[in-house]
């Protein structure tokens, strides 16, 4: 399936006995550049079904027998499951293809066709099949890159994170994903519409920040013709664009005063009004909205609406900054190393102790953005096929935290074997009683780390 800037095109099946009829559906098909395959009984579709790949099947209910149709659509979703299957039907047989509804067909359409109708439907199905594509396709390469929809992390913040989205996720209730910049927020709310029972619709994400208040209106609701110069034609709007979807609206903390009004009636009724218009359109969409700013203190201020507030915060999904989970960091790092190497189409290097503890003991006020920015850097100019201390840039090898300058003053004196026990204790709170991690951070064989684990009595 391709698809433009319009309907996508779809290859169809089209399982009719009438030949006569089933070239008339193939014709109507082909001004919107969907391909059409025609066959005229159940073994023939059989067959098609056994051997070729399609994204929509249309199927005359009665041709055979009075259930052939229903036995095309059993044949489809066993062997075209990511197809979506249409009955063609006669007024009298409307019963029948209700029940295959709950069977599994996207929809029926009687005879006599009403081709233009029937060209939407077509069109309308095809879109599914293509949305439901790119989410499962967008679900892959998350779990594969991140581990759970774009989420990494092994810290018991970002499981509380990843338990949080697999709770809210199916139900309609509004989400209100908060935390600093650059911790992921976006990914978060991204996962929250992949779990949930929307996720084969459309997300649309927009940013609130530095918009206008007119144009921030036009983009969430958009304009009927003659608004205002240069609206020649209708234009829907965010929301109508994501009916029956999910909306994600980025940085809400920095939608102007005068907006949340408008922005609530549509949350509390469903209801948008065009920018020119006077007549409400219902729309149906799961809300998302993330801030790195505290509402609760802007609504304190008289900055935000608190009855807005409540509603957007349905539930609240914090995401940590990335001092607050350092255990995660040699993940995070590792997995940016084989993406960007990957991008340069270069070996991955490998990180050495000194650089990966140099990495993890600094604070990251950019969180995860500031961190994969960073490992890109150090991909692209490292020399030799490992990431050393001196590949690591110079304000973060030479930054040192608070924490740190009162611990260097407090070492004088204090001997080695205590400073080697503090050394794995804190280890082992870092990467969670992780042994393995533990040894590969400190640089010493697994053996040997149980060995002192043991004789300092750590466990």
């Amino acid at each position: 399936m391709s698809a433009g800037t319009s309907s996508p095109t779809a290859q169809v099946l089209i399982v009719d006995d009438e030949a006569e009829h089933a070239e008339v559906m193939a014709d109507a098909l082909r001004k919107p550049g969907h391909v059409s395959t025609i066959v005229n009984g159940l073994e023939e579709a059989r067959e098609e079904l056994l051997h070729g790949s399609f994204d929509v099947i249309v199927t005359d209910l009665v041709m055979e027998t009075e259930t052939s149709g229903l036995d095309v659509l059993e044949l489809a979703k066993t062997h075209q499951p990511g197809a979506e299957t249409i009955m063609v039907t006669a007024h009298g047989d409307v019963p029948t293809a209700k029940a295959a509804l709950q069977g599994g067909a996207y929809d029926f359409i009687e005879k006599p066709l009403d081709l233009v109708v029937f060209r939407n439907l077509v069109g309308r199905a095809a879109e599914t099949v293509l949305l439901r594509g790119q989410n499962d396709q967008l679900r892959g390469e998350l779990d594969a890159a991140y581990g759970f929809e774009g989420i990494i992390g092994d810290s018991v913040a970002i499981r509380k994170v990843v338990e949080q989205v697999r709770k809210v996720g199916p139900s309609t209730i509004p989400v209100l994903v908060s935390g600093e910049s650059g911790t992921g927020k976006e990914l978060v709310a991204a996962a929250v519409h992949a779990v949930s029972k929307r996720a084969a619709r459309r997300y649309v994400t927009f940013n609130a920040a530095g918009q206008s208040e007119s144009l921030l209106e036009d983009q969430l609701f958009g304009h009927v013709r003659g608004a205002f110069t240069g609206a020649d034609k209708d234009r829907e709007g965010v929301f109508e664009y994501a009916n029956k979807g999910t909306v994600f609206l980025d940085e809400i903390g920095d939608m102007p005063l005068s907006m949340q009004p408008k922005l609530l009636r549509v949350l509390e009724s469903g209801e948008v009004v065009r920018l020119g218009s006077n007549d409400p359109r219902m729309t149906d969409v799961r809300f998302v909205s993330a801030t790195n700013r505290n509402l609760k203190d802007m609504v304190a201020a008289g900055e935000f609406r608190d009855d807005l507030f409540f509603r957007v915060r349905g539930a609240e999904i914090h995401v940590p900054p990335l001092r607050e989970r350092k255990e995660d960091i040699p993940l995070l790092v590792n997995h940016a190393i084989g993406r960007y190497a990957a991008d340069s189409g270069i070996d991955r290097p490998t990180v050495t102790q000194p650089a990966m503890m140099r990495l993890i003991s600094y604070a990251w006020p950019g969180n995860v953005r500031e961190l994969f920015n960073v490992v890109h850097g150090m991909v692209v100019t490292a020399e030799g096929d490992s990431i050393d201390i001196h590949d690591v840039p110079d304000e973060i090898r030479e930054s040192e935290s608070d924490e740190e300058h009162t611990t260097m003053r407090g070492l004088a004196g204090v001997g080695l074997d205590r400073l080697e026990k503090e050394a794995m204790r804190q280890t082992l709170a870092m990467t969670n009683g992780n042994r393995e991690q533990t040894a590969k951070l400190l640089g010493i064989g697994e053996r040997t780390l149980y060995r002192k684990l043991k004789e300092y009595g750590l466990r």
